[in-house]
């Protein structure tokens, strides 16, 4: 029995799919992850902006900058959220540092040195 010319393809478009779908799988999830790296870089820079900025205006300026570094962050980058804030020479300044997580929030961060904001203002004369 012979096969008609245009029936020896048949199925070949569904075989190659199959064989590219790891590759377009593969990068759906790399392009997610560097989506999740500049959340967490767009995360870390408003957290500093907010810190310092409640430390700013603030009595007790170190508790206020810490706190208000976490409280401007998602729960999922909570966990791993450090914040630092220091004051010299008249100018408050913060660094927040985040892990990024792996492919969900709230999962395990990298073991790579996490995403760090700096944000710094003057301090604001009190009456």
């Amino acid at each position: 029995m012979r096969m008609a010319p245009e029936d020896r393809d048949r199925g070949q478009v569904t075989i190659e799919f199959l064989g590219m779908t790891p590759l377009i799988i593969l990068t759906l999830v790399l392009l997610w992850q560097f989506v999740l790296v500049g959340y967490t870089y767009a995360l870390a820079g408003n957290a500093a902006d907010e810190a310092v900025r409640a430390g700013t205006a603030a009595e007790d300026r170190q508790a206020a900058c810490q706190e208000a570094g976490v409280r401007h962050l998602p729960s999922a980058w909570e966990g791993g959220a450090e914040v630092s804030c220091g004051e010299s020479g008249g100018l408050v300044t913060a660094d927040v540092r985040l892990e990024v997580p792996v492919l969900f929030p709230g999962s395990v961060g990298f073991q790579f040195p996490g995403v760090v904001g700096h944000a710094g203002a003057v301090v604001e004369e009190s009456d």
